[in-house]
């Protein structure tokens, strides 16, 4: 039987000044997979999908600062920035001597992720995409108000308001099932849990305010992803509201060899399509001899 737990093991590190806590599993002279988040989780998404893949992959899972049980200090003492995210996490792979690796990004894991491949792309060994954008398409209907609050965000409370609330928190893993029966609540009454932590909404407001320049760079993500070319798998949970799926298709226009799968699922594949994505991942990965 395939593992469900029995390699995983917890840890913290500290990366200039930040504690930032990581899960990490499987043999570590295999190839690594690094799994980067999205919001408002942690690396705790990742649970059931990492024994799966610690079969035949290192695997390393840590959550960004401000997320999880990694460190949240004050905005007053860490720059809560795309930039200063992908900084850190970017310390936290040379403190582990992860020198090359497979990216799987999720959400705000993709702004993350691909800070740290432009900076380094001598690290990347393949790249899997989980509802993770970067395509004007891929946004969906939510993003003009979200516009809205980037532009003003004194004058529009009410889009950061209803970002952080329970009924989104609950909605970015239920809306566009069939099967609510299958999700467990634990998933995001945990996350709003957290949210409602002392100094979140500092933090969390910081960070979509700065969303702003993930979506200025995508152009230049978009130029890096045709002149690399990594080898690429697309798993996309299509009934995703947030990051809809024409934001899957349109990496073809970048890279015409990714393999592209649109999951019955949605922004949080993984909570209905675990053990397919894992079969995806470990089959590409075979397919590249990677």
């Amino acid at each position: 039987m395939e593992s469900t737990s029995a390699t995983t093991t917890y840890h913290r590190v500290t990366v200039d000044g930040v504690g930032i806590f990581y899960r990490e599993a499987g043999p570590s002279n295999a190839p690594t997979i690094v799994l980067l988040h999205g919001f408002p989780s942690s690396s705790r998404e990742f649970d059931s999908l990492i024994p799966l893949l610690a079969t035949r992959y290192h695997v390393v899972a840590p959550d960004f600062p401000g997320f999880g049980l990694s460190d949240a200090s004050p905005p007053s003492s860490y720059a809560y920035t795309f930039d200063h995210l992908a900084a850190t996490t970017n310390g936290f792979l040379e403190q582990l001597k992860i020198d090359k690796c497979i990216f799987f990004l999720h959400d705000y894991g993709g702004p993350v992720g691909f800070r740290i491949m432009l900076a380094h792309p001598e690290r990347v060994r393949a790249l899997i995409i989980q509802n993770a954008n970067v395509y004007q398409e891929g946004l969906g209907a939510k993003w003009t108000g979200i516009a809205r609050y980037w532009s003003d965000p004194n004058g529009h409370p009410q889009v950061f308001d209803a970002f952080v609330s329970f009924a989104a928190t609950e909605q970015r893993h239920t809306l566009g099932t069939s099967r609510p029966e299958r999700y467990n609540p634990d998933t995001w009454t945990d996350e709003y849990a957290h949210l409602s932590k002392p100094g979140q909404r500092e933090i969390q407001a910081a960070l979509l305010h700065d969303y702003r320049t993930n979506v200025a760079s995508y152009a230049q993500w978009q130029t890096w992803l045709r002149a690399h070319k990594p080898p690429t798998l697309v798993v996309w949970g299509r009934n995703d509201p947030s990051f809809i799926a024409p934001g899957a298709e349109a990496f073809r226009r970048d890279l015409p060899e990714a393999e592209i799968h649109l999951l019955d699922a949605g922004h949080f594949a993984l909570d209905e399509k675990n053990d397919e994505v894992a079969g995806l991942v470990l089959a590409f990965l075979a397919k590249h001899s990677i």
